[in-house]
């Protein structure tokens, strides 16, 4: 089924051309209408859909809520597997064609399923957090070139990425209106606003104007552009901590939640972007080297005639998924003892320090999918260690 375009249906029970081809529209009316069309045709029907979730949500719970098999096929196979059919063409048509024929013949496609509520509140939260994280690095670097080019004594003295300092540009950005108001009168504007450490600031941003006396040209027309950047800077950082905290306290309700959290290094941010990018099910996952292979921290072999045993990066797999496994273990190196263990021997055997993380993320991914079998928390010793 191709989602907003030509949609070509065939029965699992039909082998021949084609059995009908319409054109929905992204209505229930007229999703449930199609719906009892194709089970007219038969009774056991598969459908085959290239997107996941975003506009196609409304398509697959119709389906699911109506018991109907639906298999997911990511648009990136679909283009490969186009090459295959005959014409170089590309057509919603052709491409439905393409997804019914690969659902019908490919027997690796994942079965869609009715998601966790918990994981799919997060899977929302999560990707509007890295938007705004995004917007927040985007905009940081626009405040970065400015105060380098009229003021880069205050950038070098103070990272204008923290709170006082973006505070501080709200109000004064050149150094002879630092100059004008004094350190004293400075530290009591910004202990006002609720900066900490407010004295250190005032007196580091006198010491960096009183080492210019030279306006730079564009010097007043950049000041204002300085203090809108840093406001924003300001209300995305904001932004970003109500979001934390909302995904936080969804993510203490998922039954998952403490065995996660108990893992050193995968807190609530991280630990909510897994069951995000799972959908908090494992049982899509039938072993820990299908979950690895999803989250890209399996390498997979490249062997061809009598060269074997050859490695690569795998290029299909989830990223935020590999990005929330390398980064929990990298933080492990610095909190858990067993994995600062396990990094260092990688070290020793001449692993580099990505290789050595990756693989100690690899492990760890053994660790989880055993935790969340078994429905136990993380503990240094294992259990059967214990009993003994």
């Amino acid at each position: 089924m191709r989602h907003g375009g030509e949609v070509f249906l065939r029965p699992t029970r039909l082998t021949g051309r084609c059995t009908q081809a319409a054109r929905p529209s992204n209505d229930e009316p007229e999703l449930l209408q199609l719906l009892a069309d194709v089970l007219d045709l038969g009774d056991e029907v598969t459908w085959g859909i290239d997107l996941a979730d975003g506009g196609a949500a409304l398509v697959i719970a119709v389906l699911l809520n109506h018991g109907q098999r639906a298999f997911y096929i990511s648009g990136r196979a679909i283009n490969r597997a186009s090459e295959g059919y005959r014409g170089e063409g590309k057509t919603d048509a052709k491409d439905a064609a393409v997804i019914a024929d690969q659902t019908r013949i490919r027997r690796d496609l994942q079965l869609l399923r009715t998601g966790d509520e918990i994981a799919t509140d997060l899977k929302l939260l999560t990707a509007h957090r890295s938007d705004l994280v995004a917007d927040r690095t985007r905009t940081v670097n626009r405040l970065r070139s400015l105060p380098t080019g009229i003021f880069p004594a205050l950038d070098r003295a103070r990272d204008l990425t923290n709170a006082g300092p973006l505070t501080l540009l709200t109000g004064y950005q050149t150094p002879a209106a630092l100059r004008r108001l004094g350190a004293r009168r400075l530290e009591t504007w910004l202990r006002n606003r609720g900066v900490r450490g407010a004295g250190q600031i005032a007196e580091a941003a006198l010491e960096a104007a009183s080492s210019q006396h030279t306006s730079v040209p564009g010097e007043t027309t950049a000041a204002p552009m300085v203090h809108t950047l840093a406001a924003q800077v300001i209300a995305l950082n904001q932004q970003v901590a109500e979001m934390d905290r909302l995904i936080a306290a969804r993510f203490r309700e998922h039954r998952d939640a403490e065995i996660l959290a108990s893992l050193p290094g995968l807190g609530p941010i991280l630990g909510a972007e897994f069951l995000a990018a799972t959908g908090g099910d494992m049982a899509t996952f039938a072993s820990p080297d299908r979950l690895a292979g999803f989250g890209g921290v399996a390498p997979a072999p490249r062997d061809s005639g009598k060269i074997s045993g050859n490695l690569r990066r795998p290029q299909r797999y989830n990223r935020t998924l590999q990005r929330v496994f390398y980064t929990s273990a990298l933080i492990s190196i610095r909190s858990c003892e067993e994995s600062r263990r396990f990094y260092d021997r990688k070290r020793a055997e001449g692993k580099r320090h990505t290789q050595a993380v990756l693989a100690l993320a690899r492990r760890r991914v053994n660790v989880i999918w055993a935790l969340l079998r078994d429905q136990r928390c993380y503990q240094p010793t294992p259990p059967q260690a214990l009993a003994a």
